[in-house]
């Protein structure tokens, strides 16, 4: 290519440039970090769920990750995770009314307190750890019994 069949290429190269929208542009640019929002969301969600079922792995953090990424990803998304069980069950009431029925406290306290108190048990050797996870263990107490209200 000679001069000036590269300044009508980059002309024409403007020209479409200016009739495309910068929304648009902007759009575009962000449907793959919409779409590592959504990913992101399904991992911890997938992660939440398999907490449910094995006692050793917290769900709650997942699933609080998981809401945190579906809210960055899509509406679509968001409105479905509100729809899910697990959200029903557990954050809605928190979300909405800044209050927890007691059931919902429980199921974030139980598995909670038992993986602390698995940690607290094998860090039997590091009295340092073990002051973190009691300290950890009396935050959550106190957060959940004192500072979160109860739905009746």
């Amino acid at each position: 290519m000679n001069g000036k069949q590269v300044r009508r290429v980059n002309e024409q190269i403007a020209q479409i440039e200016k009739s495309i929208p910068i929304e648009q542009v902007k759009r575009g640019g962000s449907r793959l970090r919409y779409g590592l929002w959504a990913a992101g969301g399904f991992l911890f969600f997938a992660l939440g769920m398999v907490g449910v079922v094995l006692p050793i792995l917290p769900t709650t953090p997942f699933i609080l990750v998981a809401a945190f990424c579906f809210a960055r990803s899509s509406d679509c998304l968001n409105s479905w995770f509100k729809g899910t069980k697990v959200y029903k069950m557990v954050f809605e009431g928190y979300m909405t009314k800044r209050s927890m029925t007691l059931r919902a406290k429980l199921t974030i306290l139980v598995p909670v307190t038992a993986l602390l108190a698995v940690s607290f048990a094998m860090m039997s050797n590091v009295p340092v750890g073990r002051a973190i996870v009691a300290a950890v263990w009396v935050g959550h107490i106190v957060y959940f019994g004192f500072v979160v209200k109860t739905e009746r």
